[in-house]
């Protein structure tokens, strides 16, 4: 028979997958000092780069295991006027992959320095070390790091849960007129802060991600003086963002005004509070003094058409209920990836 035959035939059935009258494939490190010594009798390099290549040699659909790629991920936040800080532990992360496999990190100390955090996909044989941020410092494009290039399988994941600490004191709690109040989040020790979104790894590349924690839409104040967090999250692909931003005249600034601008998808959009129901702004921005002048960014925006309109009336805003704000100025403002569009009021 001749070699490139023989040789083929024993590279056309793999493992278990053999017909009737084939032979199973032996080990391949003996295969492949076969095809050495095949190679040293007949003297072709082009048969090794035919073998190699029929016997999956140098890929990962050859031989079946998948591949990696890393995730990263940071928190920003929409404002809440009422509130001069707004604090959330973060105990660690899931992640559900869309064929069933659930990666749980948890945030640990480092053995080797106190100091500094590692994730980990065991609990913590060291103290934990929950993330305890101040949502209220992370506005107007800022973020805070969650996840930073963690390796996982490519493919598809479903969703991604926060896992929020509730159950001591001063772990989560909003800071209203000097006054702590605990945050009640609820099912936030059973479920965590869920994110439905799904999204893809690649193959040897990277996704990255920032999750927008709009405050605004979150925070409620019930009849009895509590404080309740129902999150509202937005996961945004940092690839296809972009940003909004400019300046606002001082007269739309009177005294006892507080300034923001709505941004809602799509152009042409009639500006509306937000209270559940369409059409709920995407995000909002407030509107800061800065070296004398208005400012407002609303930032991590995926590429697109928004409308955005100004209003000084962002504490009037109950998103529990309907609220009649006034607004002004709305326009429609392309928005393009890695871009900061600008637009005054």
């Amino acid at each position: 028979m001749e070699p490139f035959a023989a040789l083929a035939r024993v590279y056309s059935c793999a493992g278990m997958s053999c017909r009737r009258g084939e032979k199973q494939r032996p080990d391949p490190m003996v295969e492949q000092m076969n095809i050495l010594r095949s190679l040293k009798r007949f003297g072709s390099l082009a048969l090794l780069g035919a073998v190699m290549t029929a016997a999956g040699c140098g890929g990962s659909d050859g031989d079946g295991s998948p591949g990696s790629g890393t995730l990263s991920l940071q928190i920003t936040d929409a404002a809440v006027d009422s509130a001069e800080h707004v604090y959330i532990q973060f105990s660690g992360l899931e992640i559900q992959a869309a064929g069933g496999m659930r990666t749980t990190l948890y945030y640990c100390q480092d053995p080797a320095d106190p100091t500094k955090t590692l994730v980990s996909q065991t609990p913590c044989t060291t103290l934990p070390a929950p993330k305890r941020l101040d949502l209220l410092m992370l506005s107007g494009g800022l973020a805070e790091v969650l996840l930073n290039q963690f390796t996982l399988p490519s493919g598809h994941y479903a969703w991604i849960r926060l896992m929020v600490d509730t159950a001591g004191t001063r772990d989560s709690y909003i800071v209203v007129g000097g006054v702590e109040h605990e945050l009640e989040i609820p099912s936030g020790d059973e479920t965590g802060l869920k994110l439905n979104r799904g999204f893809n790894v690649p193959a040897g590349g990277s996704a990255d991600f920032t999750i927008d924690f709009d405050l605004r839409k979150s925070v409620h104040l019930t009849g009895t003086g509590e404080y309740l967090l129902r999150p509202t999250l937005r996961l945004a692909d940092n690839a296809v963002t972009g940003a909004i931003a400019g300046t606002v005249n001082a007269a739309l600034v009177p005294a006892g005004c507080t300034p923001a601008v709505y941004v809602f998808e799509g152009g042409g959009v009639t500006p509306d509070d937000i209270d559940g129901t369409p059409a709920d702004p995407v995000t909002t921005a407030p509107v800061k003094l800065d070296s004398g002048t208005y400012k407002y960014k609303a930032a991590f925006l995926e590429a697109g058409t928004y409308t955005v309109a100004y209003t000084c009336q962002a504490a009037l805003d109950d998103p529990g209920v309907n609220d009649a704000l006034a607004f002004s100025g709305a326009a429609t403002v392309p928005v393009a990836a890695k871009t900061n569009t600008v637009h005054d009021f």
